[in-house]
């Protein structure tokens, strides 16, 4: 369902990120994964995504700070997916504040992700 799509993962804890690669591998997709938002933006500067997951509460930079850093400084228009642990109805709303496309709850739901992913990127041209 994924295949050829590019997409970084933005996740501090190495469990979620082997668990979202997985899930992400198996769909087709090339993962990219960093720890953090800053590491985020270093991997945006030398290569482009199809689409981003981003953990909410990371070191260095969060994910707030980096999705709002992406609409704003570098102009981007990359669906960004958050990744939160929480179901608090005001975490969506930052996340959409910070320029986020929506927010999904861990733990991930395979198919729901890969439906949510083809939905915000309905302009990417697969190859099978």
């Amino acid at each position: 369902m994924l295949t050829g799509y590019k997409i970084l993962v933005a996740e501090d804890n190495t469990l979620n990120q082997r668990i979202a690669t997985l899930i992400l591998n198996k769909q087709g997709a090339k993962v990219t994964t960093v720890l953090n938002g800053l590491e985020a933006l270093r991997e945006l500067g030398r290569n482009s995504y199809d689409l981003i997951l981003m953990d909410l509460q990371m070191p260095e930079m969060d994910g707030f700070e980096t999705a709002n850093y992406i609409r704003n400084v570098l102009k981007s228009k990359v669906p960004i997916i958050a990744l939160s642990a929480s179901t608090l109805e005001n975490e969506y709303d930052r996340c959409i504040e910070a320029g986020m496309c929506t927010c999904i709850i861990k733990p991930l739901d395979k198919d729901k992700l890969a439906t949510l992913i083809v939905a915000l990127t309905k302009e990417k041209v697969t190859s099978t």
